[in-house]
């Protein structure tokens, strides 16, 4: 499969240097609609949907692949092959902020900086961490987002 097609990429821009924008859990790359246009004179920008969401090929999805972050980074990292990415930007909020550094990690050419928008290694309380949410928080979002994924989306989209 293609991935541009696989994952809805688009191209903007003419600068010589790329900025990658990745997006967070529950949203697509329309989260960028009002950011991403003012780096289009100094960078190439890069907008891309993770499988899963937004435009991307659903039938895509792979839940072995997907069941931990590095099938997103190996997304990631194809992405910045097909599109030729050396010494870019990326930019990544929340999860994909994460997804980011393990793409690094992977692949340090590919990204000369990062900017990680509302980071967190780890989302789930454990002893001695706090990472924002209790395991019983989580189930409870996920259950909710099962069960009306528009509904929850517009509430925390805004």
């Amino acid at each position: 499969m293609d991935v541009l097609k696989r994952n809805n990429v688009r191209l903007h821009g003419t600068g010589p240097k790329s900025m990658v924008f990745a997006h967070g859990f529950g949203c697509d790359q329309n989260m960028w609609r009002f950011v991403e246009p003012a780096f289009r004179r100094q960078f190439r920008t890069v907008l891309f949907d993770h499988v899963g969401a937004g435009r991307s090929d659903l039938a895509a999805y792979d839940s072995a692949k997907y069941a931990a972050l590095d099938g997103y980074a190996d997304d990631l990292i194809e992405i910045g092959n097909a599109v030729e990415l050396s010494g870019a930007v990326f930019v990544g909020h929340s999860v994909s902020a994460m997804i980011g550094v393990l793409a690094s990690v992977k692949v340090p050419e590919m990204f000369d900086s990062l900017v990680l928008v509302g980071p967190s290694p780890r989302y789930i309380d454990d002893a001695g961490y706090v990472g924002g949410f209790s395991e019983a928080d989580v189930e409870g979002l996920l259950s909710s987002l099962a069960d009306n994924h528009m509904g929850w989306s517009a509430a925390m989209a805004p």
